[in-house]
């Protein structure tokens, strides 16, 4: 059985509090890849000003070129619309049936498991792994695995509030990233 731990997110843009949460994850649980699955049209952000998605994808394969362990699963944009973790995870399932998913999950999204799609189910579907994140409580009714990791306090939208400010981003984002925000002008830049 192959250990896949998958990263959902907007990503809008992907940073480094991302890679290492997925690092530490990783390495904690032997998991043998990390994907990270950038949502097409996320359901709790429908309404948001969101970068155009293909940026998205697109800036997640920059951020995770050079480490074999991590690999962009671009499902949600092959089906395209809102994106639900209970019918993404129903369909890998049925294309990796050899595989066992943690869907890993920051503080912030361990509060709101309640308000997930079809959350009863789903959990049957993977075990969710939640990584502690400054300012959140990481208690739960539901099963959560905790995991110990470096408390990064970086958000998208703190770099995004950068970027329309003219500060630097150096360091938040790998380089590739930072690159492509920049020849693409994106978030104001």
């Amino acid at each position: 059985m192959k250990k896949i731990g998958i990263l959902g997110g907007t990503f809008n843009p992907p940073h480094m509090g991302h890679l290492i949460m997925a690092n530490e994850v990783k390495d904690a649980l032997l998991l043998d890849e990390v994907w990270f699955m950038p949502a097409y049209v996320p359901p709790h952000k429908e309404n948001d000003e969101s970068t155009e998605p293909l940026h998205r994808l697109k800036m997640m394969e920059k951020a995770v070129e050079g480490n074999s362990a991590f690999r962009v699963q671009a499902i949600e944009f092959e089906r395209g619309g809102t994106s639900y973790t209970y019918e993404t995870m129903m369909i890998l399932r049925e294309q990796y049936p050899d595989a066992v998913f943690h869907f890993i999950i920051g503080g912030d999204m361990i509060e709101s498991l309640a308000e997930w799609h079809r959350i009863e189910e789903l959990l049957h579907l993977v075990t969710f792994v939640g990584v502690n994140r400054p300012g959140y409580n990481s208690q739960s009714p539901y099963p959560i695995l905790q995991i110990e990791a470096p408390m990064v306090d970086l958000s998208s939208s703190l770099i995004r509030e950068k970027i329309k400010n003219g500060k630097t981003i150096r360091y938040l984002v790998p380089d590739e990233v930072k690159i492509y925000i920049e020849e693409n002008h994106l978030y104001g830049s």
